[in-house]
């Protein structure tokens, strides 16, 4: 079967085959519909699968995602954490702003020591402004040698932005500016996409996004000119869902996170995973929660055959190295 990668059709079994997929007859001159999942990716049960190989036979890769946000305080705050008497939205939201801003001033600093002083390196989804508003947190994770992944300019529902793709090229191009680097990855500020998202990143040069919780391994998934990949990130293991909205205690999260680690792990053995573990710092990196972040990586690093990497390390991986 050709893949189609200019917007031309071919034929497949009777079928007109747009960027990657079979669309019915009939909708020859039309651009082939690529929207919908079943559209985007097709399905595969991790049953059926070939074994999947990481490096130096590792069971499974952990991938650390540090979530950096720039709020905007003359709009609705991007999350809720006291909310305001009587229940009305108020601007500006002085608590909720300072609440994200302890993260910056503080709670940040927790979590870069923590795997700074257990040697891992990690990924932060970063909004771009941030290189600008918050330039010695943004020159750490550089110095770090940590990978920017590009999380739009400011935090906000890419379904409010009036232009998708302005959003997107000027977030990889201050990245690229600070880096030096072009970024690679993509992760929507709440996981948030239009149905048009996906093509964008795609013009714009994107190679992996992790917006899709759907898998413990990578996957393709298609635009109308080219395949991305998708690397498994997580809402089950996220700090944001699970303690802010869930209401769970930090020791919660801890346990779930040792528990995830411990069956992804043994089912590794067989056919590798991957894991995610994401965090924000004014979340995790809190006076009373930063112990248990240092717990669950002082128990994964106890295990042989880990592989603690970033999303761009593992989309590289499995570009070299599918099945």
């Amino acid at each position: 079967m050709r893949v189609n990668v200019d917007g031309g059709g071919c034929r497949h079994g009777g079928g007109l085959y747009y960027s990657g997929h079979v669309v019915p007859d009939g909708r020859a001159g039309e651009e082939g519909p690529v929207r919908l999942p079943h559209e985007r990716f097709d399905y595969s049960a991790i049953v059926d699968r070939k074994p999947w190989k990481l490096p130096k036979g590792a069971r499974i890769a952990v991938w650390t995602i540090v979530n950096i946000e720039e709020w905007d305080i003359e709009k609705p705050m991007a999350r809720q954490y006291l909310t305001a008497p009587q229940g009305v939205a108020t601007v500006p939201d002085i608590p909720n702003w300072a609440w994200h801003e302890y993260g910056m001033r503080v709670g940040f600093w927790r979590l870069f020591e923590a795997l700074q002083k257990r040697k891992m390196r990690a990924t932060t989804s970063i909004n771009a402004s941030v290189c600008h508003s918050y330039p010695r947190v943004a020159q750490a994770m550089l110095d770090a040698g940590w990978e920017f992944m590009a999380h739009a300019v400011k935090q906000g529902a890419m379904h409010l932005q009036p232009d998708q793709r302005t959003v997107i090229r000027d977030s990889m191009r201050i990245l690229r500016d600070f880096t030096g680097k072009k970024p690679k990855g993509w992760l929507g500020p709440g996981l948030t996409e239009t149905f048009e998202t996906l093509d964008l990143l795609a013009d714009e040069g994107i190679e992996y996004v992790s917006d899709w919780v759907n898998d413990d391994q990578p996957y393709e998934i298609r635009t109308k000119t080219r395949t991305l990949v998708s690397v498994p990130y997580s809402v089950e293991l996220n700090d944001i869902p699970m303690m802010v909205i869930q209401h769970h205690t930090s020791d919660e999260w801890a346990r779930r996170a040792k528990d995830q680690f411990d069956r992804l792990y043994e089912e590794g053995a067989k056919n590798p995973r991957v894991m995610a573990l994401a965090v924000h710092p004014y979340n995790s990196g809190v006076a009373h929660r930063i112990k248990y972040f240092e717990a669950v990586y002082d128990y994964m690093r106890k295990k042989k055959g880990v592989w603690f990497t970033t999303g761009e390390d593992i989309y590289e991986w499995y570009r070299a190295n599918k099945w």
